[in-house]
């Protein structure tokens, strides 16, 4: 992989994380394709396209008052016109209410793909380990 391919593809993530930060929905949609497939954390299975992705961050906003995002041990493989990344991600800030939350760590996954020389995201998963026993997701892990 070269570096400039990791390069642009941490700037993407760096984006997101502003993008959040900010709570700029237009700094979001410059990120992902057109025909992004997201298995995102709250129902359904799957979110299928640019509007839906950015209609699960306008909940996030309508939660949140401040947003912080942070990712962890993220690793990179990618080849010329698509990319994967992985590690794992804490969404976290102030609530409507003014009370503050440390959020809880998902592992999440990017996929990426070259799009008019802009590497976008095709496909993202978050998920939340699961305790078969219990069935229940498991939320207080730490990376």
């Amino acid at each position: 992989m070269s570096e400039q391919h990791e390069s642009a593809i941490t700037g993407q993530i760096d984006e997101i994380i502003e993008g959040l930060r900010t709570k700029d929905l237009d700094v979001l949609a410059r990120i992902y394709a057109a025909d992004v497939v997201s298995f995102d954390i709250d129902p359904p299975l799957q979110h299928v396209g640019l509007a839906a992705k950015l209609k699960n961050w306008e909940r996030v906003f309508t939660v949140f008052r401040d947003v912080n995002y942070e990712v962890r041990d993220l690793k990179i493989t990618a080849g010329d016109d698509v990319a994967f990344a992985y590690g794992f991600g804490r969404l976290s800030g102030t609530l409507m209410n003014g009370a503050k939350t440390n959020g809880m760590w998902v592992r999440v996954t990017f996929c990426f793909q070259k799009v008019d020389g802009d590497w976008l995201i095709a496909h993202d998963q978050v998920s939340v380990p699961f305790d078969i026993a219990s069935g229940k997701g498991v939320a207080d892990l730490e990376p």
